[in-house]
């Protein structure tokens, strides 16, 4: 997919130069109340390598996606091809995060949108993405833009 830009917000494809804004926007995923058994660090850490796994293997099928207004990183998404447990061949969004002065102003719906389209060129049927069932805020935004649950997934620790 080449650049897009939709008003004051341009959404391209993310590069190697952009691993630092990778890191930033990774920490603001675990900015909500985390399971006792999960760390702030974790979690970003854990995003963050994946995206710029992605950005450095360059495949179609597993890219990630920079959001910019005015030349400043907003936001990102991560999106790839995969099978789920049944065989599904579907879009799966790994990670979608705004910067904090972005929080509300249409860079989330934007790039949901993205990933949708992405979906459709693929000819792909279903976006699957994980949430934690704490993050209410994420999961009240991804319900807005027409997701609904199908699994839950429990856990103990010991």
């Amino acid at each position: 997919m080449s650049t897009v830009s939709t008003s004051d917000l341009v959404i391209r494809l993310a590069t190697n130069a952009d691993e630092e804004t990778l890191w930033e926007l990774a920490a603001r995923l675990a900015l909500f109340e985390l399971p006792a058994w999960r760390t702030a660090e974790e979690i970003a850490g854990a995003d963050a390598r994946g995206m710029i796994a992605a950005v450095r293997a360059g495949q179609p099928h597993d890219q990630v996606f920079i959001a910019e207004r005015q030349g400043t990183a907003v936001g990102c998404l991560h999106v790839l091809s995969s099978s789920d447990f049944f065989g599904r061949h579907h879009a799966h969004i790994s990670v979608i995060a705004t910067s904090e002065a972005a929080e509300g102003t249409g860079v989330g719906r934007a790039l949901m949108v993205y990933a949708e389209d992405w979906a459709r060129k693929r000819h792909l049927p279903l976006l699957t993405l994980h949430v934690f069932a704490a993050n209410t805020r994420a999961r009240r935004f991804y319900e807005k833009a027409g997701m609904a649950p199908e699994f839950l997934k429990y856990a103990k620790a010991l």
